[in-house]
């Protein structure tokens, strides 16, 4: 009997530790392996295909230097979920380059040579309370071309794929492409007087969207009043060309000619145009200036004028007077409906913030083939820009949608051909100095070219594009804008494999659907508005009627009793339309956050809902086989 127990009792424990060694074993084996399952509908876990393109193309090794400070006191708590999936991602990277990526990890402890190691690649530490500096940085090196990224914050978490592979693009380049950028705007950053005279310090810094331009292009200004533009120009962004000469569109004009690329962002409503004194106004607010190039827009078969594109489909709540939130449906913030999603530059853009854009109307001409590429809804209406900016809800109450997709951003392709058939307007007006027309006077385009033309310049400003940090001085996008401008840029001259490690990172799950039903609902209560509004104005009329007489020093009213009853009933009657024109409005409000709050509470209940829904049919199943048993 002993020794049948005993038995039992050595067979079980061989029986443990054999499981523990195949467990083992198996673990081992498979370790290097990886299986992952990503079910976000844009495939936001799994690297794009832009990013696979990038590491095809990795033909010699390429060593990745990972400094990350590791030990328990110096490493914060809430940066241990994002160090693995840094971790992660590079295996990942090395795994999709065929292991010519050497991944090489060091912890940079105080006084150590991985802490020298990481100083000579650039790597910044972060100090830590303790007095001591937290490494996450890394250094990628493919002879003789090295890129550091000095600090992995968490704050770009989304775009970390994309940091990588741009890292990657640029120590496999040779060579930046040219880009240039033509703007009367203090852009590229230097010596800024309207800072000076407001006590700040005269030197200010890029917009954000040329520093990143700087990371992947050689970016060099370009004078407005330009004669010709420079040949190794690959792409030329022309930013508010405000007051523009008929010789700079003519540079312009022949620079497309010959297969210069060309971006154009005009504004009806540029609120960044600081650096131009504005008209006086009894509110001292910015009215903004407007560009355009008539010239060049006309041959193309485009107008732009100086309304702004009202859209109450893409309007959010904003800041209003005394910190009131309010409507503002000339500031679009533009979902996936208003997006070409087929469009490279485009297809995983889905949120782009457009302060009072204008419309680019009209059709493409003979030749040329228009692709919208942003567009305003057909809720949306043109209204006068100063309306938009200071007068809302004036703009809400006489809103009468026009059922037009107005152009926000398009792309023209195909033969250009000049919009100055007489050759240099300089050297036709007499001017000496001007090239002859014999020399340089392209009638049409040596081949099919591309430009791209926007509505808004806001769009690339850093008040409407990114956060700052105020410590570290690190840019988180707010939306789209960079992506979509990178995009553009990328698609034109540089890689356009990293068109999609970007894009993803903008990628936003908006309400479209909830937007459409609070249009679809304010459509209903506008009708309501509008009556009572009109009702409200024929009392004030009728009220007005009643004149007062003098009579010497002292006014009198001269009223029979009917006219006193009247004027009383008038009186109470204004009294209670304007009541339940406020009871109207109020009502929509509710009716607007109502709707929000249900679809909000049936997207969080639905998926515990299903999960138990489950469990209980799957307990009610095995209870049946069971009792058949």
């Amino acid at each position: 009997m002993k020794s049948s127990k005993f038995q039992t009792l050595l067979f079980s424990a061989a029986g443990v530790v054999l499981v523990f060694i195949a467990l083992v074993g198996l673990n081992l084996i498979f370790s290097p392996a990886r299986a992952r399952l990503d079910l976000t509908a844009e495939k936001l876990h799994t690297l794009s295909d832009g990013t696979k393109e990038i590491l095809k193309r990795v033909d010699s090794p390429i060593e990745l230097r990972l400094y990350l400070s590791k030990g328990k006191e110096r490493m914060p708590e809430q940066l241990k979920t994002y160090a693995q999936s840094l971790e992660d991602l590079l295996a990942e990277f090395r795994v999709q380059s065929g292991d010519r990526i050497t991944i090489k990890k060091f912890d940079p402890e105080p006084d150590s040579d991985a802490e020298d190691s990481a100083k000579s690649d650039g790597i910044q530490g972060q100090p830590l309370p303790n007095g001591e500096e937290f490494y996450m940085g890394l250094a990628i090196e493919n002879p003789p071309e090295k890129v550091a990224i000095p600090f992995l914050t968490p704050a770009r978490e989304k775009l970390l794929e994309y940091d990588l592979a741009r890292a990657i693009s640029q120590v496999l380049a040779t060579n930046k492409p040219v880009v240039g950028i033509m703007t009367p705007l203090q852009i590229m950053g230097g010596f800024n007087p309207m800072m000076m005279q407001m006590g700040q310090q005269g030197q200010s810094e890029p917009w954000v969207f040329v520093s990143e331009l700087k990371r992947d292009f050689d970016v060099q200004a370009v004078p407005m009043d330009v004669e010709k533009i420079d040949e190794k120009i690959k792409v030329l962004l022309v930013v508010h060309p405000r007051d523009i000469t008929d010789k700079a569109q003519y540079a312009l004009d022949q620079f497309v000619l010959r297969g210069g690329k060309l971006a154009v962002f005009v504004d009806a409503l540029c609120l960044s145009d600081t650096q131009r004194p504005q008209q006086p106004n009894p509110m001292g607010m910015n009215f903004g200036t407007s560009s355009s190039l008539p010239k060049l827009f006309k041959a193309w078969g485009y107008d732009f004028g100086s309304q702004v594109v009202a859209d109450t489909q893409f309007m959010k709540e904003l800041g209003g007077r005394g910190g009131r939130p309010q409507l503002v449906p000339g500031f679009l913030f533009i979902n996936g409906k208003g997006v070409d999603p087929n469009d490279v530059a485009t297809a995983q853009v889905d949120d782009v913030w457009m302060p009072f854009p204008g419309a680019l109307q009209g059709a493409a001409a003979a030749g040329l083939k228009a692709e919208p590429l942003l567009f305003s809804s057909k809720d949306s209406q043109l209204v006068d820009g100063i309306t938009a900016q200071l007068n809302s809800e004036k703009i809400l109450q006489d809103f009468k949608a026009s059922g037009v997709n107005y152009n926000l951003g398009l792309r023209l392709s195909g033969k250009f051909k000049s919009a100055f058939p007489e050759g240099n307007p300089a050297a036709t007006k007499g001017d000496t100095n001007a090239p002859s027309n014999s020399e340089i006077a392209l009638k049409e385009g040596t081949s099919d070219n591309v430009i791209y033309l926007f509505g808004d310049v806001d769009m690339l400003a850093n008040n409407f594009t990114v956060r700052i940090d105020p410590t570290f001085r690190v840019a988180t996008p707010l939306n789209a804008n960079l992506s979509l401008v990178q995009n553009i840029v990328e698609q034109a001259a540089g890689d356009a494999s990293l068109v999609g490690a970007r894009s993803r990172a903008s990628v936003r799950r908006p309400f479209t659907v909830v937007q459409e039903m609070e249009a679809t609902a304010r459509k209903g209560y506008q009708a309501k508005i509008e009556e009572l509004d009109k009702k409200l104005q024929d009392l004030q009329g009728k009220l007005s009627e009643m004149q007062v007489k003098k009579e010497g020093d002292t006014a009198r009213l001269i009223l029979s009793p009917e006219q006193q009853q009247a004027l009383k009933n008038f009186t109470e009657q204004q009294a209670n339309t304007r009541k339940e024109l406020r009871l109207t409005r109020r009502n929509l409000r509710q009716d607007v956050d109502a709707l929000e709050n249900r679809l909000k509470w049936v997207n969080i209940a639905v998926m515990p809902l299903l999960v138990a829904a489950v469990g209980i049919t799957l307990a009610a199943v095995r209870r049946r086989k069971m009792a058949a048993r």
